[in-house]
């Protein structure tokens, strides 16, 4: 015995082929028989339990990838090649198979020479073809806010290419369905998105971004941009007994549900510099955020000395103050051995990193619950701890991966990956 249990004064012995018969182990099951006994119904005594198997999570013969389309060739092999009966097969093949589903596959081979199972056949006919189902999913594709009714709709009304089938509405859901189509929210795209020249301002401007990627000149990306917060804002679902609603608290009209502006550069080292307003930012409050971030570069590569000549890219979108006198004109040519100033075409969001980082940034702040004005500030401040550097580093790398799509002119309708996976065979996951 592999291993044997007392219990009160029975035994309990696992393993083995069958009562008798070899053993596997403890812990074991396969082709065991289990035996027990015992002096009576409800009563302890010198019962013996005997069990055999392979063990939890282990198949047995017979089981597994391929292994129901084995199970005829060998109980074939056994009745025929080797003479056994049809009992001593099905139990060499797997306990639970009866000598009587022996007897039909040794009888299938016989008379018709057939080794593997018979087709599924019976049941309803399918209502579309699959030419049918395709045009469905052209439907859905050309407009992905049609309703599933619109969809019968048009299909009864089809007499070329449906012959005015008559469908519920369950039975296009579950075409959809078997399409690979799901429920989605909805991505709203501007029209202007990719006008053709919102495309060409996007080409030279991936240019301007590959041209001083080869500058000889020690540089260093920062993009720049503004952010609202406002006390009131909330998530916009959430949970509680059917019957009543989920509800929160939120600031008043008068207690603090003003907004509170915050200015925020980024790089590949992180957050590099942030100043929060109550109210909005203007061509002011814009220089005097630059004059900072000057002075907390400044005074970071006198403590870090590095490349002499070293220069900084702000990257920014199209804001009207942005692209004032005071500031592109003045600051910028007052500091142009230090700051190069690059617009962003306008409707890409994609290619500003900094976009994710005020998304990931502003959740974490809400997170902490900032119920005034002053706690909102503070929370700001602490949200900063939570991102690490390597997202700000994904974020940019990320933007970049627009850069080809840019460079072809192509359509972009999401600020994320449109298309994940193009080709099943291309994910990752796909072998698994």
């Amino acid at each position: 015995m592999d291993e044997g249990r007392v219990r009160g004064r029975g035994i309990r012995v696992r393993g083995g082929r069958r009562a008798g018969h070899g053993r596997r182990g403890a812990g074991q099951r396969g082709r065991g028989v289990q035996i027990s006994g015992g002096r009576g119904a409800g009563q302890r005594g010198r019962g013996v339990q005997i069990s055999g198997g392979r063990g939890a999570g282990q198949r047995g013969r017979g089981e597994g990838p391929g292994g129901r389309a084995r199970q005829p060739r060998t109980i074939i092999d056994h009745v025929i090649v080797h003479g056994m009966t049809m009992a001593e097969a099905g139990l060499r093949v797997r306990p639970n198979l009866s000598r009587f589903t022996v007897a039909t596959i040794i009888r299938a081979f016989r008379q018709h020479n057939r080794v593997e199972r018979m087709p599924h056949r019976g049941g309803r006919v399918a209502i579309f073809t699959a030419a049918q189902e395709t045009l469905i999913v052209d439907m859905v594709r050309e407009n992905n806010l049609i309703r599933l009714r619109e969809i019968r709709d048009k299909v009864i009304a089809d007499n070329v290419n449906f012959e005015s089938i008559d469908v519920s509405l369950a039975t296009i859901d579950r075409v959809l369905r078997s399409q690979k189509m799901r429920m989605k929210q909805v991505y709203r795209v501007p029209f202007e998105r990719n006008s053709v020249r919102h495309k060409d301002l996007r080409y030279e401007y991936v240019h301007r971004i590959l041209q001083l990627d080869v500058m000889a000149r020690p540089h260093e990306y920062l993009f720049l941009d503004e952010a609202g917060f406002n006390l009131q804002k909330r998530r916009q679902r959430g949970r509680n007994i059917i019957g009543q609603r989920a509800i929160t608290e939120v600031p008043g009209q008068g207690g603090g549900g003003g907004n509170i502006t915050l200015c925020a550069a980024i790089g590949l080292e992180g957050l590099v510099h942030r100043h929060a307003v109550l109210g909005s930012y203007n061509t002011q409050r814009l220089l005097t955020f630059l004059e900072e971030l000057k002075d907390i570069l400044l005074d970071r590569q006198q403590h870090n000395p590095g490349p002499a000549h070293h220069i900084c890219v702000i990257i920014w979108d199209n804001v009207r103050f942005h692209k004032t006198k005071q500031t592109k004109s003045k600051w910028f040519t007052t500091n142009s051995n230090h700051f190069l100033n690059v617009c962003l075409p306008p409707y890409s969001p994609f290619l500003n990193p900094i976009e994710e980082f005020f998304s990931s940034w502003r959740w974490k702040v809400y997170d902490r619950q900032p119920y005034t004005r002053e706690n909102l500030l503070r929370a700001m401040e602490l949200a900063c701890v939570d991102i690490p550097v390597e997202a700000f580093q994904g974020w940019i790398c990320h933007s970049r991966v627009f850069f080809l799509q840019c460079l072809a002119r192509d359509n972009i309708a999401c600020d994320v990956d449109e298309v994940m996976w193009p080709d099943a065979a291309q994910r990752h996951d796909a072998a698994q």
